[in-house]
């Protein structure tokens, strides 16, 4: 069928069918897909691998941010860090539940993504909060870049966790959904390693580096720790849009650079 007729047919099931129709879901399969923003690159600045050593680390990365303004469109979300994980630890402590912890921990990305807004002030760079994502666009046209915080707004509808009661979707999960749902052409991960190990290079010295690895076969390798989010990797299966990411390390100078240019600099990570 031609796209005009999948389009019929689609709201004509829509109409009929319940959402839960398997016919439905696969008329809805059959309708491409919009990229929104295709010309933009997010960016998810680490919590605590970059914002909670202050300026050493900070200053340069706003100072790369700033001059790779200029040649790309960036959507910078930002990370909780330790504040994020001490407020868990003390929400979980009193017995509050997951949907809570979800808002206490944006409310910590919201205070890094607030810090590096006025760090990059002068740059005429903004921060938008997720009830002015509407206005993207014109920050993109006017100051090629905006920040966010990268915590996903589920608030007290977030998921619950098959164990404990830590939020399973975080700033990693949010930043990359931005670059799902907006189609984005990139999605870097700045942090404070090199890329994906296969252990904790921090904690364990014969933990080497992963240049390159599909989703499924990090699910298979099951790694004891992971650089970003695990639930990242079943929301990268089902991508549309944002079939790859790279991890990067952004204590290096001019890597942020180089991964915006398309060079490969830390571990990609594809989702086929």
């Amino acid at each position: 069928m031609s796209v005009t007729e999948d389009r019929a047919a689609l709201e004509s099931l829509l109409m009929s069918r319940s959402y839960t129709d398997a016919e439905l879901a696969e008329a809805t399969e059959r309708v491409p897909d919009y990229r929104v923003l295709p010309d933009a690159a997010v960016l998810k600045i680490g919590g605590q691998s970059l914002m909670d050593r202050g300026r050493a680390a900070v200053l340069p990365v706003v100072d790369e941010l700033v001059q790779a303004k200029r040649e790309h469109q960036l959507l910078i979300g930002t990370g909780g860090g330790t504040r994020a994980r001490h407020v868990y630890s003390v929400a979980a402590e009193l017995g509050l539940p997951t949907g809570v912890l979800t808002d206490v921990g944006a409310a910590v990305a919201g205070q890094n993504a607030t810090m590096l807004g006025y760090l990059m002030a002068r740059h005429g760079v903004p921060v938008a909060g997720h009830d002015a994502f509407g206005a993207l666009p014109l920050y993109l046209a006017e100051a090629h870049a905006v920040i966010f915080a990268g915590m996903p707004p589920y608030d007290l509808w977030q998921r619950v966790p098959a164990e404990g009661v830590i939020p399973p979707y975080r700033t990693d999960a949010g930043c990359y959904l931005v670059a799902e749902v907006y189609g984005c052409r990139d999605m870097i991960f700045v942090k404070d390693e090199d890329g994906l190990y296969t252990a904790n290079p921090k904690t364990d010295r014969s933990a080497t580096l992963i240049p390159r690895i599909t989703v499924d076969e990090l699910i298979e390798l099951d790694l004891p720790d992971v650089v970003l989010e695990r639930p990242l990797f079943e929301l990268m299966r089902h991508a549309r849009h944002a079939r790859s990411v790279q991890v990067i390390n952004g204590l290096k100078p001019g890597l942020i650079t180089r991964a915006l240019n398309g060079e490969h600099v830390g571990t990609i990570i594809t989702a086929n």
